[in-house]
C-alpha cells in the first residue's frame, strides 16, 4: 500500500516512552492559584480532510488539535455507568478534542484511530506492553509495541475503482460486473455495527461480521439504494466478488498502519502483528 514518509508520521512522541512536547494549550476549566494551561498537540488526519462534506469543520483539514488527557478524562474511562453503556472511550475522545464543533461520531474511522493512538501515547508514553499469543506455537508472551511506529496509509485506487464527486467510491466487481458504490465508515456506523453484534449475541444469533460490514458501507449497487435489495445481493454475491470488495475497501480507506515486528521467544517465529486494542490500551498496568 502507498504510505507517506516517516517524516510525515502522526504526531509521534519521541522514543523511550516520553510524552511529546506541548505545541499549544487551552486554559483549565477551573480558576484559582493553581490554574494553568492544559497542553495540546496536533494530530495528522489520515483522511487529510478530503472525505468530509463541505460544511464539516474538518473539510480540507490536514490535522486536528487535541488536549493531553487529564485526571478528569481518566475518570471518564473508569466510569462504571459509561463502561456499561459502552461509551466511555467515545466520551473521553470527545472531551479532548479542542474544537467542540467536531463530534466524535462524525469522524472517519481512520481519523478516530489516529486520535486514539496519539492520546494514549501522550498520556502514558509510547511504550505499550501487552501479552501476545504466538500464532504458531500459541505460547503467551509479553511483547512491547512502540506507538511511535505508526504511518499513514493513503487511499489506493486500483483498476476498476473510481472516486465520485460526493466522496464515495465506485467498485466494479470482477465476477458479476456489478458497480458497488461505497462510503467511508464513521463513528456512527461503527457504533451501529457494535450494537448489532451485541443484539445478535444477546439473542444467541450467529455473528455475521463480514456481511454486516459490507451492508454498512455499501451506498448503492448498480444504482439501487434500497437496503432490502442491497442486503439480498450481499448475502448471495459470489465469494470471489465478496473478497474483492472487502480487500478493495481496505485499500481505499485512509487509516494508520499499526503492524509491527514480532518474534516469539519460545519458537522464534517472526511475523508482522497488529497492535492489539484491548482493555490494557487505555488502562495500562
Amino acid at each position: 500500500m502507498s504510505r507517506r514518509s516517516n517524516r510525515e508520521r502522526l504526531s509521534a512522541p519521541p522514543a523511550g516512552g516520553e510524552a511529546p512536547p506541548a505545541t499549544a494549550g487551552v486554559p483549565m476549566e477551573s480558576s484559582g492559584p493553581l490554574n494553568f494551561v492544559v497542553p495540546t498537540e496536533f494530530v495528522e488526519l489520515p483522511s487529510g480532510g478530503e472525505f468530509y462534506p463541505e460544511d464539516h469543520s474538518l473539510h480540507g483539514a490536514t490535522e486536528i488539535e487535541i488536549k493531553f488527557m487529564t485526571a478528569k478524562d481518566e475518570d471518564l474511562l473508569t466510569s462504571a455507568a459509561l463502561l456499561k453503556k459502552g461509551v466511555a472511550l467515545e466520551r473521553m475522545l470527545q472531551n479532548i478534542i479542542v474544537d467542540k464543533r467536531i463530534k466524535i461520531d462524525d469522524l472517519l474511522i481512520g481519523d478516530k484511530n489516529a486520535i486514539l493512538i496519539a492520546a494514549r501515547a501522550s498520556a502514558y508514553g509510547s511504550d505499550y506492553t501487552v501479552r501476545i499469543t504466538c500464532p504458531v506455537c500459541t505460547a503467551g508472551t509479553e511483547h512491547n509495541f512502540n506507538l511511535t511506529e505508526r504511518e499513514i496509509i493513503a487511499p489506493v485506487l486500483d483498476e476498476g475503482v473510481t472516486k465520485t464527486d460526493s466522496g464515495t467510491f465506485n467498485i466494479t466487481l470482477p465476477r458479476t460486473q456489478a458497480v458497488v458504490e461505497v462510503k467511508l465508515l464513521n463513528g456512527v456506523d461503527e457504533r451501529k455495527l457494535t450494537e448489532l453484534r451485541t443484539r445478535r449475541a444477546k439473542n444467541k444469533l450467529g455473528d455475521l461480521v463480514l456481511t454486516d460490514q459490507m451492508k454498512a458501507y455499501i451506498v448503492s449497487i448498480n444504482g439501487e439504494t434500497k437496503k432490502g435489495p442491497i442486503g439480498q445481493f450481499v448475502e448471495n454475491m459470489p465469494a470471489f466478488d465478496s473478497k474483492h470488495l472487502r480487500t478493495t475497501y481496505q485499500k481505499i480507506m485512509p487509516n494508520i498502519d499499526m503492524k509491527q515486528d514480532f518474534e516469539c521467544i519460545i519458537c522464534e517465529h517472526k511475523d508482522r502483528l497488529e497492535v492489539p486494542f484491548n482493555t490494557e490500551f487505555f488502562w495500562p498496568k
